[in-house]
C-alpha cells in the first residue's frame, strides 16, 4: 500500500474505493492542504439513487470527514441527454416534468452521509441545468466543441462498446461527454473545484474532463474512480429479485435495506463493511476474523450499520429486531414490508403466482412455479405445494395478513385494503 500524507487518500485506499486515478502525487499534496474541493454527478433518470450512487456519497463522505469540500450536482441537464456508459440502447428520453420530479425526491438522501452549510468544507449542491440550459448551441461549438477530437471520442468505452456492438448510438448520446466534461470546466471556474469522482465506467468522461480544463485554461484538475461493484461471486451488485436497491425508504424499505446486507455471501462482508459503513478499520478487522457461523454476527453488524447510516439508528434497530423475531421466534412481525390487494381480489380469489410477483418475491409467474417445485415458497410458513391454489380471506392471520415468504429469509406482509 502507497503512504500518502492526505488522510483522504490514505483512507479510500484503507477502504478499497481506489481504482484509478490521474495523478496521485498532485491530488494528495492538494487533499493534505485541505483544498481539495470535489464533485460527483448525479442524474435523475430514477425517483430514487441506487447502491451504486451510495459508493459514490462515501467517497465524498470521506472527503469532507477529512476536511476538504463535497459538491454533489444534480443533472437537471444531463438527464435530458441520457450517459450511454454501460448501455446498449438508448435511455429513455424524460420530460423535464419528470426530470424535475426525480430530481426532488433524491435531493434528501445525501444529508444523510454530507453536512450541508456554509462552512469551508461543507458540502453544497448544484444542478447542470443551471448552464447547460442556457448554452448558445454555435457558441458551444465554437468555444468548446473545437477542443474535442472525434476520433479520441470513438475510443471511448461508452461509445465503442456500443458500435463494436452494431448498436446504434444517438448524435444526443454522443454528446453526453461533451456536457460531463463541460460540467467540470463550469465548476472549477464557479467554485473552484479540483477533482472529479465517479464510477469506474465514468473514468473516459472524466479524463474528458482533465483535458478540456487544460485547454480552457483552468487550474490542473484531476480524476479519481472507484472500482466496479460486484460479489466475490463475480456478480453485479445491486440487484435483487425485486429489482434495484434503492436508497429512498419509499422505494426500498429500511427491513428490506437491512435484509440485502444480512444476505451478503461471508466473502464480501469485510469489503461492504469497510465501504458501506463508517465503523473503524480495527473494529473492521475484528469482525473479518469471525467464521463458521460467527459469520452471521458480522453480517448483521453489517446490516444494522449501513441501515443507520442511511435511515437512522432507529429504523436500523427495528429492522434487526423485526428479522429476530420473524427467524428466530417465528413471530409475525408487523413491521415487516407490506403490499396491500383490494380485497375484493382476496374474496374472488388470489393465484398464488400472481401474489408471489405483486409481492416483489419473485419476477415472474415462471419463477414462482420452479420456487414451488423446489419448496422455496411459503404461505403462513406452510410450503406451497399447489401452483393453482388462491389466496383468499380464509388464509388471514389473526392480524388479517397473509405472509409470503421466498426462503428463510424474505417475508412479504399481504393486507386486505
Amino acid at each position: 500500500m502507497t503512504a500518502f500524507k492526505s488522510d483522504f487518500l490514505n483512507t479510500l485506499q484503507e477502504r478499497g474505493f481506489i481504482h484509478q486515478c490521474s495523478d496521485f502525487e498532485g491530488l494528495d499534496a492538494l487533499a493534505a492542504r485541505g483544498e481539495a474541493t470535489a464533485y460527483v454527478g448525479y442524474d435523475c433518470t430514477a425517483p430514487s439513487l441506487h447502491i451504486g450512487n451510495y459508493l459514490t456519497m462515501m467517497m465524498l463522505h470521506w472527503l469532507q470527514q477529512s476536511g476538504n469540500k463535497p459538491i454533489t450536482l444534480m443533472g437537471g441537464g444531463t438527464t435530458m441527454v441520457g450517459d450511454p456508459s454501460g448501455k446498449d440502447e438508448t435511455r429513455a428520453m424524460r420530460t423535464v416534468a419528470e426530470i424535475e420530479a426525480n430530481k426532488a425526491s433524491i435531493r434528501g438522501v445525501f444529508a444523510k452521509v454530507l453536512r450541508y452549510g456554509e462552512g469551508k468544507s461543507d458540502a453544497v449542491m448544484l444542478d447542470n441545468a443551471e448552464w447547460l440550459t442556457k448554452l448558445n448551441w454555435i457558441e458551444m461549438l465554437r468555444d468548446v466543441g473545437r477542443h474535442f477530437s472525434v476520433n479520441r471520442m470513438l475510443t471511448m468505452d461508452s461509445v465503442r462498446l456500443r458500435l463494436e456492438r452494431e448498436q446504434e448510438m444517438s448524435f444526443i448520446e454522443f454528446n453526453y461527454m461533451v456536457c460531463q466534461a463541460y460540467d467540470f470546466v463550469e465548476l472549477a471556474k464557479r467554485t473552484g473545484c479540483r477533482l472529479q469522482m465517479g464510477g469506474s465506467d465514468q473514468w473516459g468522461n472524466i479524463i474528458m474532463g482533465v483535458d478540456l480544463g487544460r485547454r480552457m485554461g483552468t487550474h490542473q484538475l484531476f480524476a479519481l474512480t472507484t472500482p466496479l461493484l460486484t460479489t466475490a461471486s463475480g456478480a453485479k451488485m445491486g440487484k435483487t429479485a425485486q429489482g434495484a436497491v434503492w436508497l429512498n425508504a419509499d422505494q426500498f424499505s429500511p427491513y428490506d435495506f437491512w435484509q440485502y446486507w444480512r444476505n451478503t455471501e461471508d466473502a464480501d462482508v469485510g469489503k461492504f463493511l469497510k465501504l458501506f459503513t463508517t465503523l473503524p478499520i480495527s473494529e473492521i478487522k475484528k469482525l473479518e476474523t469471525l467464521g463458521g457461523s460467527e459469520i452471521n454476527e458480522a453480517k448483521k453488524v453489517l446490516a444494522t450499520e449501513a441501515t443507520a447510516l442511511l435511515h437512522g439508528r432507529d429504523a436500523a434497530n427495528e429492522a434487526a429486531e423485526t428479522a429476530r423475531r420473524t427467524f428466530e421466534e417465528g413471530a409475525l412481525a408487523e413491521s415487516l414490508p407490506t403490499v396491500e390487494i383490494p380485497r375484493g381480489e382476496l374474496d374472488d380469489g388470489l393465484g398464488v403466482l400472481s401474489a408471489f410477483v405483486r409481492a416483489g418475491l419473485v419476477a415472474s409467474n415462471g419463477e414462482a412455479r420452479r420456487q414451488i417445485k423446489g419448496g422455496g415458497l411459503r404461505i403462513n410458513d406452510a410450503p406451497v405445494t399447489d401452483e393453482k391454489m388462491a389466496l383468499s380471506v380464509a388464509n388471514l392471520t389473526p392480524e388479517g395478513v397473509i405472509k409470503l415468504s421466498f426462503g428463510k429469509k424474505k417475508h412479504v406482509l399481504i393486507k386486505p385494503a
